[in-house]
């Protein structure tokens, strides 16, 4: 089963305990679906629980007989759930606010009653009309709308809600989306798919600790070849101090480290530090072995 389907899932099992909050996610399901006209009202989606919560709503918000939900014809089509009867079209056109003869359908603010209605309303346009990425993969939330001036008014509506939304067309049709996991996750939770929220951040935790030990193991390796560079340039300048006169003439201190330089080529510079006798701190090696660097150097 596919992120979405999930999040389709748990969304068509949450039930609304206020009247206005259920109208306002049959509202969302209308809109968001196929046709809402006096021609015809119906919905049609790959999940059965959708289905099954449009026709359930229609029945109980809108006082009609519950439509049946029409399997799907072939394998990967969609359950159909129609309003059949032309009244029962007009009594659920009215109950919104809204008439037959509409061309142009749009956000009826009413239908809104109270401050949790909103959240209700996205997660009806989402049963209907949305879809979600796996985050594993992406980070993306999206709403087809059948209408472009819907689709400005649900934009609309996002904002307010304090989502960074933006509008888009995809062969002709609007889609409102965001892309941004933080504002995934925060729609997630407002339409109450909890679950699926908190499967995201588990998700984004892995991958961010995912991505730092791989920068942990890039700066480490990266450490390691400087290491490397470093010393094969010390053992090399040690050795031709070496070829032209011996280490005898160095002072003891330059001596003793030289030694232990050719001794042990592997050791970074704290690990040399703490092989002499007194140890001697990271910095002193590196100022000694530029010492030795530089006699190289001059003659």
């Amino acid at each position: 089963m596919s992120f979405s389907a999930e999040v389709k899932n748990e969304l068509a099992a949450v039930r609304a305990d206020r009247p206005c909050c259920r109208g306002a996610q049959l509202y969302g399901m209308l809109e968001m679906g196929h046709s809402f006209s006096g021609g015809a009202i119906s919905l049609q989606t790959e999940y059965e629980a959708g289905a099954g919560r449009y026709a359930s709503l229609l029945h109980q918000v809108c006082v009609i007989p519950e439509p049946p939900v029409q399997p799907p014809a072939k394998e990967n089509g969609f359950y159909t759930v129609s309003v059949a009867d032309g009244e029962d079209r007009v009594r659920v056109l009215e109950r919104f606010g809204h008439t037959p003869g509409e061309l142009n359908v749009r956000l009826n603010r009413a239908n809104l009653e109270c401050e949790e209605c909103a959240a209700h309303y996205l997660r009806g346009a989402f049963l209907a009309g949305g879809a979600v990425t796996n985050p594993s993969a992406d980070y993306h939330l999206e709403f087809s709308v059948p209408h472009y001036n819907l689709s400005r008014d649900l934009l609309a509506l996002l904002r307010e809600l304090n989502f960074n939304a933006r509008l888009v067309r995809r062969k002709g049709s609007p889609v409102v989306y965001f892309k941004e996991s933080g504002q995934i996750e925060d729609c997630l939770t407002l339409m109450g798919a909890t679950g699926a929220s908190l499967e995201l951040m588990h998700v984004k935790i892995v991958k961010n600790v995912r991505n730092l030990a791989n920068r942990l193991t890039n700066c480490e390796s990266a450490n390691i070849d400087k290491t490397v560079a470093a010393s094969a340039a010390q053992t090399e300048a040690i050795r031709r101090l070496a070829g032209r006169g011996g280490l005898d003439s160095l002072p003891d201190e330059l001596k003793e480290l030289a030694l232990l330089r050719l001794d042990n080529p592997e050791l970074s510079l704290r690990e040399l530090g703490e092989l002499l006798e007194p140890p001697l701190s990271r910095s002193g090696v590196n100022h000694r072995l530029r010492r030795l660097l530089d006699l190289a150097e001059r003659d």
